[in-house]
C-alpha cells in the first residue's frame, strides 16, 4: 500500500504564505518528487486563514524512510532557514499507510 506523508502550515502574515507557496511550487515540491515520492499536492485549507496541507504519495513506507534519511535532512534544513517559526509559520507533519481508496 502507498504511504502519505502531510505537512501542515498555518500562517500569520498573508504574505508569508504566499512566499512559502511560491517556494513549493518553484522547486521544494519538485524536490520531494524527485526524492522517491510520486505525487505532490497543495491544499489551503477553507476554514483556517493562511492554512496549507501539503501530500506526498511515496509508493511505500520503504521508500519514504529512504526519503526521510537521505534527502528529508537537507530540504528540511533549507525550509526552517527560509521560513522559520519566527516569521510567524507553526508545522505540523504527519505520516502513514494508505489503507482504503477508492475512485
Amino acid at each position: 500500500m502507498s504511504y502519505r506523508y502531510t505537512v501542515r502550515a498555518f500562517f500569520e502574515e498573508p504574505s508569508v504564505a504566499d512566499e512559502w507557496v511560491d517556494w513549493l511550487r518553484n522547486g521544494h515540491c519538485r524536490d520531494v518528487l524527485d526524492g522517491g515520492a510520486r505525487r505532490a499536492e497543495i491544499l489551503r485549507i477553507d476554514d483556517v486563514p493562511c492554512g496549507f496541507e501539503v501530500r506526498y504519495e511515496f509508493p511505500d513506507r520503504a521508500s519514504f524512510e529512504r526519503y526521510e534519511r537521505i534527502h528529508a535532512p537537507g530540504l528540511r534544513q533549507e525550509g526552517l532557514e527560509l521560513f522559520p517559526t519566527q516569521r510567524g509559520i507553526s508545522y505540523e507533519r504527519a505520516c502513514g499507510t494508505m489503507i482504503h481508496e477508492e475512485d
